[in-house]
């Protein structure tokens, strides 16, 4: 409580951090609004479970993923830290920040405008890097080793993933051959509840650390501190960024649930479980590898896309996928220039 009350002083007599917690709360915000929604999308797809039920359901479980992986390992959150140089300068550096986390609110309120589940992880590295490219004026600010696990991440949630939905569907399908159907989908209507937890606790394990990483670094900047430093997550923290986050689902998930549960793939109970299972094992891996900062938005969606291929490829609707792919590539060198706009507005202004 006492760490909480120096930070809350600390906000108050410095506008510029005030900006920066504002908005990195906006940026987590909207995290939950457009991105935790993808976690529950296809319990709720399947009626498995209601979407009220399933937002306090993803709430609970993004809080657990925060304070249990930040506990067992929080390299994900160093990732982020570690990830951008804003120079010397403690007070441009602080500006710059404030002008990366307009740049990521503005691109996902885009995205959840037309409705295409985009990545905030993507978003936040984009718009950091092209904040710390405006400071530097080239990437000299930029830590290519923490960036490449980006691309490690990349890589992993997008073929992985599909690799991983389609074999855990044909694996499910191989054991329940000879099954009563009528039995099973009840039994998985309860199995997908337990999955859509799974993929909000891997959520939380995985985004919430990421805006954890860049409250600290806010706060580091404000004390003076321009260097990349070891840093201990206060509980503090973990409840308020989960708590944001899930006041965002509530606001605005259904609409990203339709996109990603309903429209891409028409999936039954069995189908939206071994998704979430595969979703889940994908996140977890790439958390307890190195710290990769994984897109959960992508994970799901590749694994929805490989339980559908496992069916039949006609079955997958391409041109969802191919709106998404195209947010996708877009996020970076999008977010970015917006990042590098924002922070060579704000820095000459502030």
């Amino acid at each position: 409580m006492a760490e909480f009350i120096t930070f809350f002083n600390q906000v108050i007599q410095n506008p510029a951090l005030l900006i920066t917690v504002v908005l990195t709360l906006a940026v987590i915000l909207v995290n939950g609004w457009t991105d935790a929604p993808n976690a529950i999308a296809t319990a709720v797809s399947t009626k498995a479970i209601t979407p009220r039920a399933a937002v306090i359901l993803a709430a609970v479980f993004n809080f657990l993923g925060i304070l249990v992986m930040t506990a067992v390992n929080k390299k994900v959150a160093e990732t982020i830290y570690n990830m951008v140089d804003f120079g010397d300068n403690s007070h441009e550096a602080l500006v710059a920040l404030c002008a990366a986390m307009v740049a990521i609110v503005l691109w996902a309120v885009l995205a959840w405008v037309f409705g295409i589940p985009t990545s905030e992880s993507h978003a936040l590295i984009a718009g950091l890097t092209g904040a710390a490219i405006a400071i530097h004026g080239g990437l000299s600010g930029v830590n290519g080793g923490e960036w490449m696990k980006v691309i490690y991440g990349l890589l992993l949630s997008t073929f992985l993933g599909f690799v991983l939905g389609y074999v855990t569907v044909k694996l499910v399908e191989l054991i329940c051959r000879n099954m009563d159907k009528r039995k099973t989908t009840g039994f998985f209507k309860k199995a997908q509840i337990g999955g859509a937890a799974a993929m909000a606790f891997m959520h939380g394990a995985q985004d919430g650390q990421k805006f954890m990483g860049v409250f600290l670094l806010g706060i580091a900047l404000n004390n003076g501190q321009t260097e990349a430093a070891a840093f201990d997550i206060p509980f503090w923290l973990i409840i308020l960024c989960s708590v944001v986050m899930g006041l965002g689902t509530s606001i605005g998930g259904y609409r990203i649930i339709k996109a990603v549960g309903m429209d891409m793939v028409k999936i039954e109970t069995y189908q939206g479980f071994s998704a979430d299972v595969a979703g889940a094992v994908c996140l977890l891996i790439a958390s307890l590898a190195k710290g990769l900062p994984v897109s959960t938005t992508h994970t799901k969606t590749t694994a929805i896309m490989g339980v559908g291929a496992a069916k039949n490829l006609r079955r997958v609707n391409w041109n969802v996928v191919k709106e998404m792919v195209l947010t996708w590539v877009l996020t970076f060198p999008g977010c970015g220039i917006i990042g590098y706009i924002m922070s060579k507005i704000f820095v000459s202004v502030l």
